[in-house]
């Protein structure tokens, strides 16, 4: 007669008078490798703190009581001359415009790019099958290689800037959304496909007419998501010369005491634009997703 609780494989079946044994064993057995792992990254994180720690200039321990040091010095001059703030804050918006529009510009320009490319390298859609590997590869390695290290590189090429920012964020960019826009696009219905293929239509008719109207919704949530962090690189890129509010500040403190006013200032409206900008786009996502 078949068991047919646990099919026909002869072998030992589990002991019906304790049902929770294998439940039991395998808890434990998740517990030991838990705690293995922890015990793995507990060892790895304080072997590099004490790597660290060797080849620090100075101690990291030591200096630790002196950490609010330099914030404290900010904050007390900028709340000494908190009446200028408003003045300041205003002085840099143009700035700030500029750091906005570098943002703006890479997210297009990587938008658009990762689009042709995860239409070229998803599996079922890719006009040159062949190819997917090696454009796959490619995003990779853009999204690999941070912003700052291309922004540096070009910098030396095309001089300071916002182009140089402008373009490192477009390719970081078409790197990371490439690979989301690829996998959005596995999962888009083929059947649209199917029927424009059977009526003669192009490629590139297949994947405006029967792909983008699917992911389309999918693909501006990223996108928006995108921009979102593409304001925070290029303030951050304004450090190594490349334009915009970064720059300002990084030579607002480069000054030191006298100007930590102004460094206020920037951190106030940079921190206030990144907050407007999380919240619009926040709803702008949730309206496309749901679509509502």
């Amino acid at each position: 007669m078949v068991d047919i609780a646990f099919g026909p494989e002869p072998g030992k079946r589990p002991d019906a008078a304790a049902p929770g044994t294998a439940y039991l064993a395998a808890t434990r057995r998740k517990r030991i490798y838990g705690g293995l792992l922890l015990v793995f990254f507990v060892s790895t994180m304080a072997s590099g703190f004490l790597v660290a720690q060797d080849r620090n200039a100075g101690g990291f321990l030591d200096g630790l009581h002196r950490l609010d040091d330099f914030p404290a010095e900010v904050v007390s001059e900028a709340w000494e001359k908190s009446a200028n703030l408003p003045g300041l804050m205003w002085a840099h918006v143009g700035s700030l415009i500029e750091t906005i529009n570098i943002a703006a510009v890479s997210t297009l320009l990587g938008v658009l790019g990762a689009g042709f490319l995860a239409l070229l390298m998803t599996r079922g859609l890719a006009r040159w099958p062949r190819l997917i590997p090696v454009l796959r590869r490619v995003t990779d390695a853009l999204r690999a290689i941070p912003e700052i290290v291309i922004a540096l590189v070009l910098i030396y090429i095309l001089g300071g800037g916002p182009i140089p920012a402008m373009i490192a964020i477009a390719l970081h960019t078409m790197g990371a959304l490439g690979k989301l826009f690829s996998e959005v696009a596995e999962n888009a219905d083929l059947k649209p496909v199917e029927g424009l293929t059977s009526v003669g239509a192009s490629w590139g008719q297949k994947m405006w007419f029967g792909i983008i109207p699917q992911v389309a919704p999918n693909w501006l949530s990223y996108a928006l998501l995108r921009f979102e962090i593409n304001v925070r690189a290029s303030a951050i890129l304004g450090f190594v010369g490349a334009g915009g509010i970064g720059y300002e500040l990084k030579i607002a403190m480069q000054w030191g005491g006298g100007r930590y006013d102004q460094v206020v200032a920037i951190f106030l409206l940079l921190f206030l634009t990144i907050a407007v900008i999380d919240r619009l786009s926040d709803r702008w996502r949730a309206r496309l997703v749901q679509g509502n």
